[in-house]
């Protein structure tokens, strides 16, 4: 489960009120070049940002284009709204027709696809490097003029919730995990899952969906990123001609809605049709957006990899091989998201265990990593891992773009990437101590069961109900 650098980040918006539109003259900006990355920015006068990271190992570019806007930006009635429309960018616009999009990308021999996130909404393409007019055609085509009909509306809503029901409702780690998200964030919007509560979904018009596209897809709240054997100054002239014409509009305000300081454990038990009950545990701790110290996050990363950094670390050796309480265990945290982020352990006991016989077997391990430093070893193990993982990852632009797109949507510079190693390589024994001490703490603790109903019985309730779950 370790998690090092999944950068999710937090895009707080609500629609109670509108930016000003910025000035033309004000967003025009000139390429700003970083040779020792080979990388380059520009900003458009309409707002867009367009990065643009040359890598001529092989014929080939991705493009991706990521809007602020995610899960994270709804409120109360509208959740998955952001999910919902990332489905209709592929139902035509006013030159399309429905799933056009992809068609041409597939005649022009590429892959496409969009993911929606918390804070972010991205569509990608990886092509032949020639094939970017293409990409940037069609994207340009969909940031403004997409129709959002009624009878399209209806059928992908379905989707949807289809999608739900496989996906969470009936998948029981899938459906305690969004509960115990529920139940660790009051005031975060982290509390809502990214694919909304069911009850928004069959709640949702084209009207919610029309008012949510005209609020944030525009050139001004979208990055583009270009990684591939491409010339910057070429890419930049694309975007001029496609995206450029396309003016600026109002974003909706920002608000902060910064999770409150838990006071105490918090404890559930959900009850789900499954084979074996599960385990999840998760201490509020800093991430790089509020930390008291710019040292703790990478101390935490570290913590993690030292916990779960492969089969030497120590959750696997403990409660797997040497204590056999624990038929799989993990650990993970992201350290790149602007609030309060969650520490987290996740497990399944061993048939001879119990779900408290694990709990208190990874209490145990919290307690050790708190009153006794880790070893030389163990810290040079998972800087190892962090500079190994880091060489692999440059083998990918696709990764490489995503990490910079993950990083400027959310506010934080994609320099964070190039620091990592450095930051990561000077996190020491007695900080990795400290974050325990600090973050691993009751007072910080939600903790979730599935309580494992039998699978039969719950099959027998969905026939007598017409064999329709989830509502």
């Amino acid at each position: 489960m370790k998690k090092l650098f999944l950068l999710a980040g937090l895009g707080l918006f609500v629609l109670s009120g509108c930016a000003t539109t910025p000035k033309m003259s004000d967003m025009s900006k000139p390429v700003k070049r970083y040779a020792d990355f080979n990388l380059y920015e520009k900003t458009l006068s309409n707002g867009l940002k367009v990065i643009v990271k040359e890598d001529h190992r092989a014929p080939v570019m991705v493009s991706q284009v990521w809007y602020k806007v995610g899960s994270s930006s709804e409120y109360s009635g509208i959740t998955g709204v952001s999910h919902v429309l990332e489905h209709m960018m592929f139902k035509g616009t006013q030159k399309l027709a429905p799933n056009e999009f992809s068609k041409i990308i597939a005649e022009n021999g590429g892959r496409e696809n969009a993911f929606t996130g918390r804070d972010y909404t991205a569509y990608f393409q990886t092509m032949e490097k020639r094939r970017l007019p293409v990409s940037f055609e069609l994207e340009a085509d969909r940031m403004r003029n997409i129709i959002i009909s009624e009878e399209e509306f209806k059928k992908e809503i379905k989707v949807v919730m289809e999608e739900r029901r496989m996906r969470t409702e009936d998948n029981p780690q899938s459906l305690t995990y969004e509960q115990f998200s529920a139940a660790a964030y009051v005031n975060s919007p982290y509390h809502a899952p990214v694919i909304g509560w069911m009850d928004d979904l069959e709640n949702m018009n084209v009207n919610d969906l029309k008012k949510w596209y005209d609020a944030f897809y525009q050139p001004n709240n979208a990055t583009i990123v270009i990684v591939g054997d491409v010339k910057a100054d070429e890419v930049f002239a694309l975007a001029e001609k496609h995206f450029g014409p396309i003016p600026a509009a109002p974003i909706p305000e920002i608000k902060p809605r910064k999770e409150i300081t838990q006071k105490g454990i918090k404890r559930l038990t959900v009850k789900a049709p499954a084979q074996v009950p599960y385990l999840l545990m998760g201490y509020q701790a800093a991430s790089l957006g509020d930390a008291e110290h710019d040292w703790e996050p990478y101390a935490l990363e570290v913590l993690v990899g030292v916990l779960d950094g492969g089969i030497s670390a120590r959750l696997e050796t403990a409660l797997v091989r040497d204590q056999q309480v624990a038929a799989s265990i993990g650990s993970g945290y992201d350290a790149f998201t602007p609030g309060r982020e969650l520490f987290m352990f996740s497990g399944t006991p061993s048939q001879s265990h119990s779900v408290e016989d694990l709990e208190n077997a990874v209490r145990e391990q919290i307690e050790i990593v708190q009153t006794e430093q880790v070893t030389d070893d163990e810290l040079e193990r998972v800087k190892a891992q962090v500079v190994a993982g880091k060489v692999y990852e440059k083998d990918s632009i696709f990764y490489q773009a995503m990490i910079i797109g993950r990083l400027e949507t959310t506010n934080m510079d994609w320099m964070l990437a190039e620091q990592y190693i450095n930051n990561i390589n000077n996190v020491t024994k007695e900080q990795i101590q400290a974050v325990a001490k600090k973050y691993l703490i009751d007072d910080y603790l939600t903790v979730a069961v599935l309580d494992p109903q039998p699978i039969d019985a719950a099959k027998s309730r969905a026939r007598s109900a017409g064999g329709r779950h989830g509502g």
